[in-house]
């Protein structure tokens, strides 16, 4: 028995998040479909985390056991012609029998993107938050500089949440304007249940005059939620990298 890691991309527009539920269809219900398909097999995958529903991912991994003989490029074809156009496996590797997706994962990269034209665009339908008023990028940059350290994020966690340790050290917090498009790219150790979107809610809420910078330091130093901003749509959230202490290609 081989334990594999699949790192693959997907749209999440398709799915009803990542983990297997009763109703809806999910990521990781297709990709073991697929693998029983090419294998003959039923295999239980693990993932790297929970995405939501409407969440994409350009990296994404998952690890299964298996005694199927294919490898390389020939298990990725095998997998991909059994995979919606919405999945596509792009790396495989042999792992430790004790590898988890999750526990080894070092941090994640999030990206959060919102068109931000006077008009809607028909092209970032599903793939970012659209809002045709203007924001003021600069400042949202100033005041996502407060998330970063290691601080306790209980005020940017949804209720729901079964996580008893809401510490997180975030090395990387920045939004970036490119003509109407902002981004919010984040990268920490570790995020909690809705997190990154009620990060980017709360930089919105700043630039439209609801929040402060005081807001965010009090929800960062008391955990309360009411001071942090809305929850930002699931579509505009991106998985684009998952970091481990191996070398992986990037999607």
């Amino acid at each position: 028995m081989t334990r594999l890691l699949l790192t693959l991309r997907y749209n999440g527009a398709a799915f009803h998040g990542w983990q297997v539920q009763p109703n809806g269809t999910t990521v990781q219900e297709t990709l073991q479909d697929a693998i029983e398909k090419l294998t003959g097999v039923r295999s239980g995958v693990i993932g790297c985390s929970r995405t939501d529903a409407g969440v994409s991912a350009e990296m994404f991994c998952c690890s299964f056991d298996t005694e199927f003989p294919l490898r390389g490029e020939k298990l990725l074809a095998g997998l991909n012609a059994h995979l919606p156009r919405t999945v596509s496996v792009y790396e495989v590797q042999e792992m430790p029998a004790d590898f988890h997706p999750r526990y080894a994962a070092l941090g994640k990269r999030y990206e959060y993107r919102i068109w931000n034209g006077r008009q809607r665009h028909p092209l970032w339908e599903d793939r970012a938050w659209q809002l045709n008023r203007r924001l003021d990028a600069d400042a949202m940059n100033a005041a996502a500089a407060l998330y970063l350290g290691r601080h306790d994020f209980a005020g940017f966690c949804s209720a729901g949440s079964s996580v008893e340790d809401t510490v997180r050290t975030v090395t990387h917090a920045e939004v970036k304007r490119e003509g109407d498009l902002v981004t919010f790219t984040v990268e920490a150790d570790g995020f909690l249940y809705n997190m990154v979107r009620i990060m980017i809610g709360t930089l919105v809420d700043l630039s439209d005059g609801k929040r402060t910078p005081q807001d965010i330091a009090a929800a960062l130093q008391n955990g309360d939620r009411q001071a942090a901003g809305r929850t930002a749509p699931a579509e505009g959230l991106i998985l684009s990298r998952v970091f481990y202490d191996f070398q992986q290609k990037e999607a």
